[in-house]
């Protein structure tokens, strides 16, 4: 049909040519961050952090006051965005790197510090697994990453290996490179990145990302892409511009602000948001973020992009220099109260999203992998993304029905999470605590915070949740923690 289309007139040929121009399918630019908290932008209320093109684009597009990440650490979460998948459908429940239960066996000593021995896992993105930039690619998009991959040490493993036709910046490392021997400089260049050219010393890495992301955009802007903006920040370490870093030095003492410690279990919380490299991290970021959605509009593809804001985990709230606060939320990055999991997200997408709207309807980051797919009317693959849902009628302004949301981390944080499983059924979260065998109830629509267990005053949703929690676990064939041998 086309063959005899084009023998037509010069005008037809121009008429073919306008329609294909206006069929164009949908860019994706999917914008992960690292390690950022539910509660460190300004629409999501943060006050000492700075972050106006992120409130700009809360303000251009739909706020999920309810979205999470699979896991309460980065890799896995980064699977599920990948697959579809629930982790524990992979096997790929802990952050890659994360020692094996047989490294802990052989020290004696942490039987002191581990009362059980946590579970193994899989440390890498299994090759089988048909990835959303594969999917993309096969219906003829132009794929690209820029930033953090962290899905197997291995070469393999890595994104040019996994659908990527262009990788910016993935490897195996989870963080900046900051080798002071080997004179890499984190996020400042040199990076010490095999898949990153090193740029002018002292070149800022949220801006190098930023400045490959718009390129590639601008290369293709002609053809449909799936820009996959991963940045490495605000993970540690902690760097940013000494300009943005005397900012907020002159915003912490003018509110008066004093570094807010609490305890989470046996270790200190931060109880708020006053750090000032931190805080410069995240308005860097949020400046990056800032020149990627300028250039789409620059490009004159606002219409045509779907671009979704997110991150993979909860703000580091505990140890590590315990840099951000996730109150009102309970806890932090790898612990399974909400503020390890509970993620801030935003999707703009003119014309389908409402400006300005919010939702409040639970979703979890499998679901990007079939409501991609489903948004760009291409076809579903029920029997790759197993854990994840549809959310386009969301961004519709429809309802869906309500589910489950599972999670399973049956391992010991560096933050001083403890090995746990969760479930969410509408308002109710059960979490299952394997070192004492104990159970914690809460109704997150009257506490947000997590601060009353319910267990013994509901027995029926209680049962009701172990039930819902413990038959999904076994679908799953779950890895538990065990008991050490003798």
């Amino acid at each position: 049909m086309l063959a005899v289309i084009i023998t037509a007139n010069v005008s037809c040929n121009q008429k073919i040519i306008a329609q294909k121009k206006v069929a164009k399918q949908p860019n994706v630019v999917f914008i992960l961050i690292d390690d950022l908290g539910w509660a460190d932008t300004s629409p999501f209320g943060s006050t000492f952090y700075e972050t106006p093109n992120i409130s700009k684009l809360a303000s251009e597009g739909m706020k999920f006051t309810n979205a999470y990440a699979a896991c309460p650490v980065c890799s896995p979460t980064r699977a599920s965005i990948m697959s579809g998948k629930y982790p524990v459908t992979m096997n790929t429940t802990d952050w890659f790197g994360a020692p094996q239960p047989q490294a802990i066996e052989k020290n004696i000593k942490n039987k002191k510090n581990f009362p059980l021995l946590p579970a193994s896992y899989i440390s890498h993105l299994p090759l089988k697994e048909e990835t959303i930039a594969e999917a993309l690619k096969t219906a003829g998009y132009n794929t690209f990453i820029a930033g953090k991959w962290h899905l197997g040490e291995e070469e393999k493993y890595w994104p040019e290996h996994q659908g990527f036709d262009i990788n910016k910046g993935g490897y195996f490392m989870g963080h900046p490179n900051l080798n002071r021997k080997l004179d890499y400089d984190g996020y400042f260049s040199p990076y010490g990145n095999p898949r990153l050219e090193d740029g002018p010393k002292g070149e800022y890495l949220p801006m190098r990302l930023a400045a490959e992301t718009n390129h590639f955009m601008e290369e293709n802007k002609d053809k449909p892409f799936f820009a996959y903006f991963s940045m490495y920040s605000v993970h540690t370490p902690l760097q940013a511009s000494e300009e943005l870093i005397e900012k907020y030095r002159k915003k912490r003492e003018k509110l008066g602000l004093t570094d807010e410690v609490g305890k989470e279990g046996n270790v200190n919380v931060r109880l708020n948001q006053s750090n000032i490299t931190y805080a410069a991290m995240v308005e860097a970021m949020d400046i990056a973020v800032g020149k990627v959605l300028d250039k789409i509009k620059e490009l004159g593809i606002e219409d045509n992009t779907l671009v979704v804001f997110f991150s993979d985990n909860g703000g580091l709230s505990t140890t590590e220099g315990m840099p951000t606060s996730n109150l009102p939320l309970r806890g932090g990055k790898g612990w399974m109260y909400e503020g390890g999991i509970r993620e801030p997200m935003i999707v703009r997408w003119p014309k389908v999203v409402e400006p300005g709207s919010v939702c409040a309807t639970p979703i979890i980051s499998n679901d990007f992998y079939p409501t991609i797919l489903n948004a760009l009317h291409l076809p579903l693959i029920p029997s790759q993304h197993t854990g994840g849902k549809s959310i386009l009628p969301l961004l519709e302004q429809k309802k869906m029905e309500n589910r489950p949301l599972f999670w399973h981390y049956p391992h010991y944080g560096n933050q001083g999470g403890a090995p746990a499983s969760a479930v969410r059924d509408g308002h109710w979260k059960l979490i299952h605590w394997y070192v004492e065998d104990r159970y914690e109830l809460f109704n997150l629509k009257d506490d947000i915070g997590e601060h009353n267990n319910l267990v013994k005053k509901n027995p029926k949703e209680t049962e009701k949740l172990k039930q819902e929690l413990q038959a999904w676990l076994k679908s799953e064939n779950a890895i538990l923690p065990q008991k050490w041998n003798n």
